[in-house]
């Protein structure tokens, strides 16, 4: 499985913290009905709302994970990330 990093924001208007719960909720079941598992979930003071961490088993899965979530009025941006060990690995190799 492949690790990815998300940023999140808000496009739509959230009515309360209530509503933004019972869409990450919805947005949980969703990913896991992918067979995406979360890792974490964090509030960003910042340019962006949200950050996820997520492992998906491929990058067609990560794909539609950024489609359920966009489909809940977020905007994410997905990238694929690896541990900075695995990097140094490539550089030597």
């Amino acid at each position: 499985m492949a690790k990815y990093v998300a940023l999140v924001d808000i496009r739509e208007h959230i009515q309360n913290s209530q509503e933004l719960a019972s869409t990450w909720g919805d947005i949980r079941v969703e990913l896991e009905e992918f067979g995406v598992a979360l890792e974490g979930s964090f509030a960003i003071l910042g340019e962006y709302d949200f950050m996820l961490i997520f492992d998906a088993p491929d990058r067609d899965t990560a794909f539609k994970a950024g489609i359920a979530v966009e489909s809940h009025g977020l905007d994410m941006q997905t990238m694929e990330i690896i541990p900075i060990d695995e990097l140094a690995q490539l550089v030597e190799d």
